[in-house]
């Protein structure tokens, strides 16, 4: 594995996202000395954190799965997750609804999700679907520690007998096909596959290789930590400062200071010169490649991910039928991802995920509130419509959404909104994300594995490069991974195979019986 050349004591992490904070600690536990410095006033990134009102909102994501991965950046300085952030397991993972009006728990228990397919789709499907659960566990395997828990320095590192064993799998077929051939039902099949959405890519045309996401989602199991997703990047800065880190907060990155091919210094938007020894750069790729002075040349231009409208609604009420993470998918499939990633029209007919905090932690809201966060995804604006067209779009957008909660069953919500935030690719935009996604860069297969942006940096020789938009990728658990990775490009220190852990944390209490989130 290539690592920095020269010099490491001192190591300047730009940006306190989940990918720098976890790269920060996993330096400190090698010994370095780090500042991490942080345009925004406090930790997080994509998942900050806002007040509306009294309402408490995660910015980012709302879904965590492997908190392994988080443990290790605990672990690494001698900690601990459970010390400090207390985390509930979501029984069940999801609730599916479907627009014929039936619906289905996700359970990530075999035993449990067996029993509710056999109920929802006959003993047929039951058994399909523990083949297919079985594949996905032999899938994880066979990619996690060769092919996502891994640097790449060159695309012959490919060259291994685990490639084999993927390729026996029929990793490289097509996922639509790969979860067909376990599943023949149509509604089933959606909820082991939409998690193509995440990759960026339609089930038809990715990879059977990417259904590794639906096995974190649907047999890894799904976790909530209480005060919300933001306590965990809240708490890994906590102990990162705990540890020697030294933290700076609204502190914007001007330009680094160049010289015979190593960054010697950063400078800050305030006038301050940091030196340093070394750089992990974890902000956005536009922005690294601005402060860089040149992006990576590549035969052909990165494709981004679809983006995302998201609704948060702080509520006098909420609706039985939901459970924490509810999928709501329309009528219409193929076209939804035809519409998302090549017309750039809008959801015809959408699918939402719809997410209740305040199911497992009524602290996020006033007394008798509920917060509510409802996602839809869209085009990006590389595709679909501009940035600053979002302007009108969105306030249009927002009154057809609520429409379609409606027409869902979910009467009355447009009344019962006491606080709300929009927020569109034009924020997105605004925010600094590529093309208005906040997915970042697809995971096509030229954009996949040593053919993604590298997390080294070509001419400079203490430069490392770490978020969702390099190695391995996008989505809470690879981008804790970037940090580990970029940290082991400046140490040396070998990565560890990633598996889950047999902690089980917090299980929920108090679930009604018509409410078994």
């Amino acid at each position: 594995m290539r690592t920095v050349t020269g010099p490491t004591d001192h190591v300047v992490v730009v940006g306190a996202g989940l990918s720098g904070l976890a790269c920060a600690l996993h330096l400190l536990g090698a010994g370095r000395r780090v500042t991490l410095v942080e345009r925004d006033a406090g930790p997080g990134g994509r998942a900050g954190r806002a007040r509306l009102g009294d309402y408490l909102v995660d910015t980012g994501p709302t879904v965590l799965t492997m908190p392994h991965l988080a443990d290790e950046a605990f672990a690494a300085v001698g900690e601990s997750l459970d010390r400090h952030v207390e985390l509930v397991a979501l029984h069940p993972a999801y609730r599916a609804g479907f627009a014929d009006g039936t619906s289905l728990d996700v359970h990530t228990d075999g035993d449990a999700m067996e029993a509710e397919v056999r109920r929802f789709a006959g003993p047929a499907e039951a058994a399909g679907y523990r083949r297919l659960r079985e594949w996905l566990e032999r899938l994880y395997r066979a990619q996690m520690r060769r092919f996502i828990d891994t640097n790449f320095d060159s695309p012959f590192q490919l060259a291994h007998p685990d490639l084999a064993r993927l390729a026996a799998l029929g990793g490289f077929g097509r996922l639509d096909g790969a979860i067909g051939r376990h599943l023949s039902d149509a509604r089933l099949r959606r909820v082991f596959s939409f998690q193509a959405l995440y990759a960026g890519v339609a089930p038809a045309r990715a990879l059977a290789a990417y259904a590794v996401i639906a096995y974190m989602d649907t047999v890894a199991g799904v976790w909530f930590p209480k005060g919300g997703m933001h306590a965990l990047p809240r708490a890994m800065a906590d102990v990162a400062v705990g540890a020697g880190a030294e933290l700076r907060w609204s502190a914007e990155v001007s330009a680094l200071e160049r010289s015979a091919g190593r960054v010697r210094a950063v400078h800050l938007a305030s006038g301050e010169r940091i030196p340093c020894d070394a750089v992990v750069l974890t902000c956005e790729l536009p922005a690294a490649h601005r402060l860089l002075g040149r992006a990576p040349r590549r035969p052909v231009r990165l494709r981004h991910s679809p983006s995302a409208v998201v609704l948060h609604a702080g509520t006098d009420r909420t609706w039985a039928h939901l459970a924490h993470h509810t999928l709501s998918f329309g009528a219409a499939w193929e076209r939804t991802f035809d519409e998302l990633t090549r017309s750039g029209t809008l959801m015809s007919d959408p699918s939402l995920l719809i997410t209740r905090p305040t199911t497992h932690d009524t602290s996020l809201a006033p007394p008798g509130r509920h917060l509510h966060y409802v996602l839809a995804p869209c085009p990006n604006t590389a595709v679909g419509p501009s940035a600053t067209a979002w302007r009108d779009l969105g306030p249009r957008y927002r009154d057809s959404l609520l429409a379609e909660l409606e027409r869902r069953g979910l009467h009355g919500f447009a009344d019962s909104i006491e606080e709300e935030l929009l927020v569109t690719p034009l924020d997105w935009t605004a925010q600094g994300h590529a093309a208005g996604s906040p997915f970042s860069v697809s995971h096509t297969f030229a954009q996949t594995g040593p053919f993604r942006p590298r997390n080294l940096v070509r001419g400079l020789d203490n430069v490392v490069l770490a978020g969702c938009g390099t190695t391995p990728g996008v989505g809470v658990p690879t981008v804790l991974i970037s940090g580990k990775l970029a940290a082991a490009r400046v140490t040396g220190g070998r990565t560890r195979a990633s598996r889950p852990s047999n902690r089980r944390p917090t299980a929920p209490t108090g679930a009604g019986a018509h409410d078994p989130s």
